[in-house]
């Protein structure tokens, strides 16, 4: 299941940009400081990507630590940015590509946490399809979905030249049936998804060709962590406490989820999804208090990235802007 469509995003925050800027519709002022009732937008429906939020909620985190938190479902093309700057949230979740995307396009967004150290993204194949690394898709047929990064840095490894490429509808359905269909995938959700309809899968991690944002990262806006900056520490350290304790024992954070999804959600998905989840957040044996982190050298080779690939210029996104972990320590 994919998450959103860059193009659209970046069109919406454009405008939105551009109308403020010509005087058009006014951005929202930022409040002085947070109240005790806070918004956060999901980018996608809610799932185990989104777990320690609903965890905190569900377990008291957010209440013993004087919250009143709003989750917000996502869905398709999400303006999680634009919702931002708009000041009808204070807070949302993203991954880090995103962070670079919305900042490049000149909104103050700044990354607070990243629940998951590598990325969740794969190229979902049949064990039957005789595909064993990405050089093998060479002669098969890819559903993606356009305007996605990742696309472009496996274009520049040439890894796409000979891949049919078709649109992405969000169901494993074509794979099941066709053993030279590969699909875009998130590893926690989609592989399930095939094996229950009797398919073994192999999955092709995109981290490990050096493609690897952060994910699940929260996300606010620097007006407000210039205002307000104990709240957001705090709101930031509950999040974290709310992550720990999902990724210890998923149980009520799942439970919330699946009463919030109203899209096809299981239970199964759901405890399948928190322990692939927990593998990504804690990759390496990294301890419980790591949770959260985030590195310099991470972000630096992400927009890097993403300027080689052409996605983003140099002069307009700076990585030591897109990320701050004072609210870490």
């Amino acid at each position: 299941m994919d998450r959103k469509q860059r193009g659209f995003l970046v069109l919406a925050l454009a405008f939105l940009l551009a109308a403020v800027g010509c005087g058009g519709p006014k951005v929202t002022s930022a409040p002085e400081g947070l109240s005790s009732q806070v918004s956060v937008q999901l980018n996608w429906y809610p799932e185990s990507e989104h777990g320690g939020l609903y965890q905190a909620q569900a377990d008291g985190t957010y209440a013993d630590a004087g919250w009143e938190v709003d989750i917000r479902s996502g869905g398709r093309a999400t303006p999680v940015a634009p919702e931002l700057l708009l000041g009808r949230v204070e807070f949302a979740m993203a991954n880090a590509d995103d962070v670079v995307l919305f900042r490049a396009q000149g909104a103050d967004v700044v990354a607070v946490l990243a629940a998951m150290q590598n990325h969740p993204r794969c190229i979902l194949v049949r064990e039957d399809s005789g595909v064993k690394t990405f050089a093998d898709l060479a002669g098969k047929t890819l559903q993606r979905q356009t305007g996605r990064v990742f696309l472009d840095f496996m274009r520049s490894k040439g890894l796409l030249d000979h891949v049919s490429e078709v649109p992405y509808h969000g169901s494993v359905s074509a794979l099941v049936t066709d053993r030279n269909i590969a699909i875009q995938a998130y590893s926690f959700a989609e592989p399930m998804l095939a094996e229950q309809q009797g398919v073994k899968v192999r999955k092709l991690m995109l981290s490990e060709l050096g493609w690897n944002p952060y994910s699940s990262v929260l996300i606010t806006r620097g007006d407000l962590i210039r205002s307000a900056p104990d709240q957001v520490r705090a709101f930031v350290q509950a999040t974290r406490r709310g992550w720990i304790h999902y990724l210890e024992d998923p149980t009520r954070g799942n439970a919330a989820i699946l009463e919030a999804n109203q899209h096809g959600m299981t239970a199964e998905a759901l405890e399948y999804g928190s322990a692939e989840l927990k593998a990504l957040a804690l990759p390496n044996e990294l301890p419980m208090e790591s949770v959260g982190q985030m590195s310099a050298e991470r972000w630096t080779t992400l927009v890097k990235q993403m300027v080689d690939l052409g996605v983003v210029d140099s002069e307009k996104v700076s990585a030591a802007d897109c990320f701050t972990t004072q609210f870490l320590e």
